[in-house]
């Protein structure tokens, strides 16, 4: 079982002031693939933030995924904003989004190609920095298509583990360090989980991706929840496991599975990214996104992502599951997180069983419904994959 406290000695190693706590967002693939890649969406979604309120939880990155270039780099080598998406290029819109005071991302590839098979930054890696540095980019994605496997050309997607992505994620974060305006920069690797990331992305960037692709069912949820439960031990300030953006307000998951997607990627200290089309959001969605009781918890300075326990008595962990029993640890108490992931039942447990409490009464508050108590245990019926989260304030 994993650990749930962190070694302390990983405080923040590669940047002492940018991703302390996850980043919180929306990215353009998941709401329309390659047509999402454009100016329009990436200012309705700025407006819709503050409309919705949002930006008054704390989103703030408007993230840009694969395709927004033109097919060929230009005669100088340089990256090319599809005009007929970026009419006024991208500089213009990264100034109209700063000056609502949110950020802006985009998305590159450490390979010869992105994922859909425009220009990646293979070879060009001190040029591409250089470039979004000038446009005021403040989140660069770093996928990992069409790079080097077992046999040439590169093919779009490789699984082999003996390949070692550490160096051309390396070559990256070095052009973005050795760039003046670009070293407030997040930047996140996406590498899909190969080569343990996990072990060493916290010298590389400021999150890395833990496992494959969510493809926004339930089975991806299941999936990746449980590998989170894995290695909680590995998030911490400057540097978190990244579960992926959500599928919460797609259509995809019913409103149980859409509150432990999202109470689950929240525990876990996850970068919470929207992947959903904000014109088109279910109210009770948006209630969900913007639980800000929730996010609080994730962003909560001490940065640690809670991990599983067993109670006394409780059945052990099954690899591949999400298992029932989470907590961890926050600046002012601890966070418990009560998860039915395949069938409706009564969890219960006594806070001296929980990682972080000792015996005794404490104020409890469910994060979901509101409900608060005090007492030396909590009890709750939690439905079909539906999560309960409750704060145990210590402080």
């Amino acid at each position: 079982m994993a650990s749930l406290a962190r070694s302390m000695d990983l405080e923040r190693r590669l940047n002492d002031s940018l991703g302390l706590t996850p980043h919180l967002g929306w990215s353009s693939w998941n709401v329309a693939q390659c047509d999402a890649a454009s100016e329009k969406y990436a200012l309705e979604t700025a407006n819709k933030f503050i409309e919705l309120g949002l930006k008054d939880v704390g989103y703030e990155y408007v993230n840009i995924d694969d395709c927004w270039s033109t097919r060929e780099r230009d005669e100088s080598g340089n990256l090319v904003p599809d005009p007929s998406k970026w009419p006024n290029g991208i500089k213009a819109v990264v100034d109209q989004i700063h000056d609502m005071g949110l950020k802006f991302g985009l998305y590159g590839c450490a390979g010869e190609l992105t994922c859909a098979s425009f220009p990646g930054s293979w070879g060009h890696e001190i040029q591409d920095a250089e470039l979004i540095a000038s446009w005021g980019v403040d989140f660069w994605k770093h996928d990992n298509c069409f790079t080097p496997c077992t046999s040439e050309p590169f093919p779009q997607t490789c699984w082999e583990g003996s390949i070692d992505t550490r160096p051309w994620y390396g070559t990256m974060r070095d052009a973005i360090l050795s760039v003046k305006d670009s070293k407030e920069m997040l930047f996140n690797l996406c590498n899909w989980g190969r080569n343990e990331v996990w072990t060493w992305g916290y010298d590389y960037g400021h999150s890395w991706r833990i496992e494959g692709d969510n493809w926004g069912d339930w089975e991806s949820v299941v999936r990746i929840g449980a590998k989170a439960s894995e290695i909680p031990e590995y998030s911490g300030p400057g540097g978190f496991n990244d579960l992926d953006m959500l599928f919460v307000g797609n259509g995809v998951l019913t409103e149980p599975q859409e509150r432990l997607h999202f109470g689950l990627w929240a525990i876990a200290k996850s970068p919470l990214v929207i992947g959903a089309d904000l014109n088109a959001l279910p109210e009770s969605s948006l209630k969900i996104l913007s639980n800000k009781d929730i996010i609080d918890v994730n962003q909560d300075p001490l940065g640690i992502a809670a991990g599983i326990f067993q109670p006394p008595n409780a059945p052990g962990p099954v690899r591949g599951e999400i298992y029932p029993y989470w907590a961890g640890p926050l600046s002012d108490g601890v966070v418990i997180g009560l998860v039915s992931a395949n069938r409706a039942g009564t969890l219960s447990v006594n806070f001296a069983d929980v990682p972080g409490l000792e015996g005794g009464s404490y104020n409890w508050k469910e994060l979901y419904t509101g409900e608060e108590g005090t007492g030396e245990s909590i009890s709750f019926n939690v439905a079909e994959n539906d999560i309960a989260i409750v704060k145990v304030t210590t402080s």
